[in-house]
């Protein structure tokens, strides 16, 4: 038994079946064994030419000798509509093009079996690394990744009756098993002339001698590499008006009528907060920023009070009562009375710059003790927020459009969590944004504090902040002893933010935007330094101490890959 486990890191799968028009919206499912065959031989010759054609011909042959069965992750099928410009003459037009795509759980693999197929040594060591280098199946969009599945969780997956199967059709079989089953037309490979070159090779004439004398002579000369009917191109199809391509066969498949039928789980009543447990309390929700040009990280602090009042704003629309907005602690950070909330349990605004580019791509909101079901549909109604301001007379930059990415527990669950996410799980931390001080240095008497020199500020930020840890993630507190805690400086000792993708360069504290727009804010006078921290065992985020921690100062993302600043200023403290 032979086994190929797909997964779909996008949650999609773009491809449309041989013969159908695009804008029919249909969709390929399961993906088609001529497509994967197809696939598998262009990774190779594109990734590993070095392997030699005798080598890989046997594991194809293998592969289209006998249709597969699939085992399938439960899907649904959309589409969106898209309007391409298309230019006619002088003037332009727009034609409707429909992108259809099967929705799945990216963590659901797809298994791919050969019951009748046995690769071993070293065909099973090659067809491995060929999967290796799988990026995508089907369109550019539908990101793949590839592997053997072992023998035992192939028979597994075929036996598992919570799954969904399709499986090439037995004319012998029952007609009532079949109930509950529709047929669909799958493109195979025809292991008898898959691999011949019959139709895909070009006669070049050659004539020599004049007369009597003269010769006409036929050239076979290979289109491709390897010269398979398997590798034959669209276009070339077309344009000999092929209306299926040389070396397939079609095989009718059976699979489950509601296959593309998601069951959703039972919904429980709304509730308050407090009647959750902590541990099962959707406490995190995720959204992606979108706009023409997305705000620079320097704007962190504005974007996260923009974020805060938008959401505000929805949430006392949705709660209104009798004329009145209803407010939420969580939200705002304050109680009935307007007086701020103790204890770092109410909501953090997190923007943060995750893929490096020193742009704010997403923002995520924590609050340990959970959000009610009212907050929850606020973060479902919010549709953009109002992006920061410029020029004297402070005209609007691009809109800041958002967009949902899901909702859940935090700091129980990071299956969700991308590697440089605010509450992912991490060993390694470093500063985002500027850490700002939670108070200010003594001057006068005798506990006054010396800051002349570089080493003396950065030690004094650095002693704040741990008591700032301590505060804010009281769970770490067995782990505090053994932390490390480095200052990333320049070669003077000031403090600089070092992006860890292909941003801007270094950053200083005083570029960032530290004051919110409440009068009696100080951030933009507090110290700030910036910070590697080590735990002794990955730990779970978000790790945001500070003064205007809530609005995305002190923010720590997890250290991806090596560090551009090698060479910090200060050793540990």
């Amino acid at each position: 038994m032979n086994a190929i486990s797909l997964s779909f890191p996008a949650g999609r799968y773009h491809a449309t079946p041989w013969g159908r028009h695009v804008n029919e919206g249909a969709v390929e499912w399961p993906p088609s064994p001529w497509r994967l065959l197809r696939s598998l031989v262009a990774v190779w010759k594109r990734t590993l030419p070095e392997f030699p054609e005798a080598e890989m011909r046997p594991i194809f042959g293998a592969l289209a000798s006998e249709s597969p069965r699939f085992v399938l992750p439960r899907a649904s099928a959309g589409h969106t509509r898209h309007y391409m410009p298309i230019r006619e003459g002088s003037a332009p037009k727009s034609a409707l093009v429909f992108d259809t795509f099967v929705a799945l759980d990216p963590r659901e693999p797809l298994s791919v079996v050969w019951p009748g197929v046995t690769l071993a040594g070293i065909h099973r060591t090659l067809l491995d690394r060929v999967l290796a280098n799988i990026n995508y199946l089907g369109r550019s969009e539908s990101w793949c990744e590839a592997q053997l599945m072992p023998e035992e969780s192939a028979a597994a997956a075929l036996e598992d009756g919570n799954r969904v199967h399709a499986a090439p059709l037995d004319p012998a079989s029952d007609p009532d098993s079949r109930r509950g089953m529709e047929l669909v037309r799958t493109l195979c490979a025809d292991p008898a002339s898959a691999f011949d070159d019959t139709h895909i090779v070009e006669v070049r004439t050659t004539t020599t001698g004049r007369g009597k004398q003269k010769i006409t002579t036929d050239r076979r000369e290979p289109v491709y590499d390897p010269n398979w009917h398997l590798c034959m191109e669209t276009l070339r199809l077309h344009e000999q008006r092929w209306s299926d391509p040389p070396g397939s066969r079609w095989v009718t498949y059976t699979r489950p009528l509601d296959c593309f039928e998601i069951k959703p789980a039972a919904a429980s009543r709304r509730r308050a907060s407090r009647e959750c447990s902590e541990d099962l309390a959707i406490n995190v929700a995720r959204f992606a920023l979108d706009s023409t040009v997305l705000p620079p990280v320097t704007e962190t602090l504005h974007v996260a009070e923009a974020a805060r009042r938008a959401l505000m704003s929805i949430h006392g629309r949705l709660t209104a009562d009798n004329g009145h907005r209803g407010r939420s602690d969580v939200l705002s950070g304050k109680d009935a009375d307007g007086s701020p909330l103790n204890g770092h349990r109410h909501a953090y605004y997190l923007p943060a710059d995750e893929d490096g580019d020193g742009r704010l791509d997403h923002l995520t909101v924590f609050a340990a003790g959970g959000f009610d079901p009212n907050v929850l549909h606020a973060f479902e109604q919010l549709r953009s927020i109002s992006g920061p301001r410029s020029g004297l007379d402070g005209e609007p930059r691009h809109p800041l459009r958002v967009v949902l990415l899901g909702t859940g527990p935090g700091r129980s669950n990071t299956k969700d969590a991308t590697p440089r996410s605010p509450v992912a799980c991490s060993k390694v931390w470093v500063s985002a944004t500027p850490y700002l001080v939670s108070r200010y240095p003594k001057t006068r008497g005798t506990r006054r504090v010396d800051l002349s020199t570089p080493a003396a500020r950065v030690s004094y930020i650095r002693n704040d902040l741990v008591d700032c840890l301590r505060s804010a993630r009281p769970d770490l507190e067995p782990l505090t002893g053994s932390i490390a805690i480095e200052p990333i400086t320049d070669e003077l000792g000031r403090p600089v933010l070092t992006p860890t993708g292909g941003g801007p360069a270094d950053l200083r504290p005083l570029q960032f935007k530290r004051f919110r727009r409440k009068p009696s804010d100080d951030g933009g006078r507090r110290l700030a330094g910036a910070f590697r921290i080590t735990f002794p065992e990955p730990v779970m985020g978000p790790i945001a101490p500070g003064h205007s921690s809530h609005f995305g100062m002190g923010l720590f993302l997890p250290l991806v890959g090596d560090h551009p600043r090698s060479v910090l200023s200060h050793a540990r403290a």
